[in-house]
């Protein structure tokens, strides 16, 4: 309704990071950016986006020109299926709420990706991560994946530091706490090595 919704904990932290790391390496960079409490990075095209569908949409109206793809937002695999336009009044009794699934934006862009692109795709999880992260590389056709900790102190949502693996083909290469700039740059290095 227009007064509820469902969210998760992340901040737009990478993402924002990695897209600064790419404008201050030369890149011509579109951000497209879910609501986010981050000011925007100086000459980076910014796509404001509030749900996943308008997330998906803004993706693929633009992936089909892009050299390099990240997808560093965590965004809901499900959503409602109805909106009511009125705030749902409490009424005592129980309330189902119908979920439907949302596009996978890493998974669609995977499968009509073009020669030369290289698609990065983000992994969090918590049991697991290493495994489900390679799986899911290969499943989405994308050439990296960072896998994201969330158990390790200093990690994960809302934080300015992170703790990764970054999973391409042919390497696991771990890295150890550090800024989500010194990581945004790290990413880069090793994109770089793909094309």
């Amino acid at each position: 309704d227009p007064v509820r919704y469902i969210t998760n904990h992340s901040t737009g932290k990478m993402g924002y990071a990695l897209a600064k790391a790419a404008m201050q390496r030369g890149a011509k960079v579109t951000l497209v950016s879910g609501p986010v409490n981050i000011k925007e990075p100086s000459f980076v095209e910014v796509v404001p986006v509030v749900s996943a569908d308008e997330m998906a949409e803004a993706v693929l109206e633009r992936c089909d020109n892009m050299d390099y793809l990240f997808f560093a937002a965590a965004v809901a695999d499900y959503t409602p299926k109805d909106f009511f336009e009125q705030k749902v009044k409490k009424s005592g009794e129980e309330m189902t709420l119908t979920l439907k699934n949302t596009v996978d934006i890493l998974k669609t862009v995977g499968e009509r990706k073009k020669n030369g692109q290289v698609l990065c795709g983000f992994c969090m999880e918590t049991e697991d991560l290493i495994n489900r992260a390679k799986d899911k590389r290969i499943r989405k056709n994308a050439d990296m994946i960072v896998a994201n900790s969330l158990r390790e102190e200093g990690a994960g949502f809302g934080t300015d530091t992170n703790v990764v693996t970054l999973i391409s083909e042919n390497e696991s290469k771990e890295l150890p706490l550090m800024s989500k700039n010194e990581v945004a740059h790290e990413i880069l290095n090793e994109v770089l090595k793909i094309k």
